[in-house]
């Protein structure tokens, strides 16, 4: 008996020696198990004989491992579901719980678009004032005529987004560096900078484009036009004043793009009093008032913008901007594609106080357009009154 017993212990380590390390670690964490309980359970009834209030080991002894690992993962289980029932909670107490949205009508929708874009195309057939090109310098040329509100004013963006690039600083930084005085449009707009005494620093040059936009936007006397472009310009010729540009031609800036892959697309016009040109400088679709102007011999030179010099720039962009021919202004980065200034460079405050200037240059443009009109009528009543009465 004694030998097989023997016998059995060593097939059973033997066994034990081929099984992996984790079988083997498994195997004698059951047999430390199965030796403590029998040790308790001898414990156990070595006391049971003896009269006392001590606890009896029994009650204390350990079960197994796998119940304590499952009662872990319970309570991990049971705490996401918590978390997820708090979740819900938070969510189902937003005050757009049950919105629903009016009913309307897909064709409404086709109506309630086209109908208000044809009547803006309609209304702006004639304006006052036409600006070509929503950057800094077109954007505060629009915005200094708000303050006219009987100044009619169309704005001609060729991208789907104005403000060209006054969205960012100098290579894509998002601060904008503002040379004083420039500083009090910002005053006027109340944006936040930071005063660095010659200069003022925007944090965000986003900010100053879009609080510009939407003060121009709101206008009554305003309507923008984007995704539109200026292929061309209207130039008529009388004896009083010579040629001078009366209008823009425009199209859908896709089509423009386009002419070269398609039939032929005829342009649209919009009459204009005066045309504020500020496309900026030299690029596929930039300068075009300017380049123009030079093909049709209405000016001379436009040597194209010099190298950097933001001294030199930001006093001569400003001190150019003016009527170039009648029914014209330029401003921004066009009067250096003009006049050969100096270019600045990632400073904002000529393009600004340039477009500014050019408001007032079309005003101008506007009373002498008035004062010649009211001349030539009474003009036109003396020369009748002498006229002989006919028989």
């Amino acid at each position: 008996m004694k030998q097989r017993t023997q016998r059995n212990w060593i097939v059973a380590a033997t066994q034990v020696r081929n099984l992996s390390s984790s079988s083997r670690q498994q195997i004698e964490t059951v047999s430390s198990l199965s030796l403590t309980n029998r040790t308790v359970n001898m414990a156990s009834s070595m006391t049971s004989s003896f009269v006392g209030t001590a606890p009896r080991l029994a009650e204390v002894r350990p079960k197994t491992v796998a119940p304590v690992r499952s009662t872990r993962q319970v309570c991990r289980a049971q705490s996401v579901k918590s978390d997820a029932h708090n979740l819900n909670q938070l969510i189902s107490t937003t005050p757009f719980d049950g919105m629903k949205f009016a009913p309307i009508r897909e064709s409404t929708v086709n109506r309630a678009m086209t109908s208000r874009y044809f009547k803006d195309m309609h209304d702006y057939a004639e304006a006052d004032v036409v600006i070509t090109g929503a950057g800094s310098a077109g954007l505060a040329c629009a915005y200094e005529l708000t303050k006219y509100p009987d100044v009619k004013v169309a704005i001609i963006e060729q991208g789907v987004a104005p403000g060209g690039g006054a969205w960012l600083g100098g290579q894509l930084f998002s601060a904008m560096i503002i040379r004083k005085p420039a500083h009090e449009l910002l005053d006027e707009l109340s944006i936040p900078y930071e005063d660095e005494g010659d200069y003022v620093v925007v944090k965000h040059a986003a900010q100053m484009t879009s609080t510009l936009l939407s003060q121009v936007l709101k206008a009554p006397n305003v309507k923008l036009f984007n995704a539109t472009a200026v292929e061309d310009l209207v130039v008529r010729e009388d004896d009083v004043r010579g040629r001078y540009v009366g209008g823009a031609v425009t199209n859908w800036t896709l089509v423009s793009l386009n002419h070269d892959t398609q039939m032929c697309m005829d342009p649209n016009v919009i009459e204009s009093k005066v045309i504020v040109s500020s496309t900026g400088h030299d690029g596929p679709m930039g300068a075009s008032g300017v380049k123009r102007l030079a093909k049709l011999g209405m000016v001379t030179g436009a040597p194209g913008m010099s190298a950097l010099d933001m001294n030199t720039a930001e006093d001569m962009i400003v001190r150019n901007t003016r009527e170039v021919v009648p029914g014209m202004v330029i401003c921004g980065m066009e009067v250096a594609e003009l006049d050969g200034a100096p270019r600045m460079g990632p400073t904002f405050g000529a393009m600004y106080m340039s477009g500014q200037k050019a408001a007032h240059c079309a005003l101008n443009s506007l009373r002498r357009q008035r004062d010649l009109t009211e001349q030539l009528a009474k003009n036109g009543e003396t020369a009748a009154a002498k006229q002989p009465a006919l028989v």
